[in-house]
C-alpha cells in the first residue's frame, strides 16, 4: 500500500470539524403552487398504484377454498 510521506497533524483535523464559513447561502426559493400541485399529484399517483396493486394481488394471495380444476389422473384412480 502507499504511505503518506507527510503525516497530517491531528490539530488540523480537529479544526476542520469546527470550521464555520462566513458565507451565507442564498435564501431558498418558495415553491410555486404549480410545483406543489405537481408533487401532490405524483404522490397521489404512486399511492394509487400501490393500493391498486395490492387490491389486484389479493385474490392471488388468498388460499383456495375448493379446487377449481381436477385433473383426469386424480379421477381415474
Amino acid at each position: 500500500m502507499f504511505r503518506r510521506r507527510e503525516p497530517v497533524p491531528f490539530a488540523f483535523i480537529a479544526e476542520a470539524d469546527r470550521f464555520r464559513s462566513n458565507v451565507t447561502p442564498p435564501p431558498r426559493e418558495r415553491t410555486s403552487a404549480r410545483e406543489r400541485a405537481g408533487r401532490w399529484l405524483i404522490g397521489l399517483t404512486v399511492v394509487a398504484g400501490l393500493v391498486g396493486s395490492v387490491l389486484l394481488g389479493m385474490p392471488a394471495l388468498s388460499p383456495d377454498q375448493t379446487p377449481a380444476h381436477e385433473s383426469q389422473a386424480s379421477q381415474n384412480r
